[in-house]
């Protein structure tokens, strides 16, 4: 006979010294039984926080990092296109002002639930309209799309306007979840608690029809709760596949002079199965997902060290670091394949919404 507890009385134990020393025991006994006790007891502590959905204020500075990062790539990138129309600033001021968003609202629970919101969801608006100008800058191109590889290779990037949105999206989530300091008494979600919901999205979900707002309250309160893999899942294997085409034709322009530069574009595919196997299959989401994930991460960190290479073995290396950076491979290009990885990572430690 198989006892099913309320997921309150489950939560509320999970939260008890004995329960907590059970689990590292428990852990202690396989590998981890090599690393030090306290690294085990704050890995646990950290699990519990992701699985609960209390990490604002550490996914709020990961995507003031993601944003900055993303908004330097787009500023040197635009200086190619010489900036010749207006809104090629507009990523730039939009991901500075994600990263002073997300630095703020680390330290103070009012920005992470006013500002935040709207500075990501402005720059992932930003990230779609880019998106679509891209496509017309290669439509603009001598043979437009009727000389798509090459227009595409030496056109404006296609993709990654969208890859900065990730910044954005991380934003958004941030701003939705709880503090890490958040007493017991708010795990149920938004019912009980009297500063669950979003004020600075309040307005927009009364012009939203009734059934479609009951939707996003439940989203909300999945988001609250940490319970919102799927959905994670299924963006990071659409970040892995977006990722893998800028690898392709990015590094198509070298023509694959490395071997290693095969290694993003090969390994983008396994990315998508793990992303969307893991929301069919919870077993998916806790065995390939988190090895695919840290296979991202590590292969971004080795771009980093190879475009750091490339550009200095450029003419001129550090003595012309500005020419060099501008014109060299994108030098954090690879941190937005490891952004992939990381959203798979985090994905695979929160719980499912059935």
């Amino acid at each position: 006979m198989t006892v099913v507890l309320p997921a309150q009385w489950i939560e509320s134990i999970e939260h008890t010294p004995l329960y907590r020393e059970w689990t590292e025991q428990r852990l202690r006994r396989g590998p981890l039984r090599l690393l030090p006790k306290s690294w085990v007891r704050e890995g646990i502590v950290l699990d519990q926080h992701v699985r609960e959905g209390r990490f604002q204020r550490s996914l709020a500075l990961i995507a003031a990092g993601s944003a900055l990062l993303g908004g330097l790539e787009v500023s040197y990138e635009h200086v190619i296109g010489s900036y010749s129309q207006r809104i090629m600033y507009s990523p730039v001021f939009l991901s500075g002002a994600v990263t002073v968003a997300g630095v703020w609202g680390a330290f103070d629970r009012r920005v992470a639930r006013t500002l935040l919101p709207v500075a990501s969801a402005a720059l992932l608006l930003d990230g779609t309209i880019g998106f679509i100008y891209h496509i017309r800058g290669i439509h603009r191109k001598p043979g437009g799309w009727r000389l798509p590889v090459y227009n595409i290779v030496m056109g404006p990037p296609l993709f990654a306007p969208l890859l900065l949105g990730i910044s954005g999206m991380l934003g958004l989530i941030a701003s939705g979840l709880r503090r890490e300091d958040s007493p017991l008494r708010l795990l149920p979600g938004y019912r009980d608690s009297t500063n669950s919901r979003l004020p600075a999205l309040s307005w927009l979900r009364s012009l939203l029809p009734r059934r479609i707002g009951r939707e996003e309250l439940v989203l909300e309160q999945h988001l609250r709760e940490g319970r919102f893999q799927k959905a994670l899942a299924a963006a990071m294997a659409v970040s892995g596949l977006l990722n893998g085409a800028e690898a392709l034709y990015s590094h198509y322009k070298t023509n694959y002079a490395y071997r290693s530069q095969w290694i993003p574009v090969a390994l983008a595919p396994l990315l998508a199965v793990a992303g969307f196997g893991a929301v069919a299959d919870r077993r998916i989401a806790r065995t390939l997902l988190p090895v695919a994930s840290l296979a991202a991460i590590a292969i971004g960190g080795l771009g980093l060290f190879y475009h750091s290479r490339g550009i200095l073995r450029r003419p001129g290396g550090l003595k012309t670091p500005v020419y060099n950076v501008i014109y060299g491979p994108p030098i954090f290009a690879p941190l937005l394949y490891a952004a992939t990885g990381f959203l798979g990572l985090l994905a695979s430690l929160l719980r499912r919404g059935d």
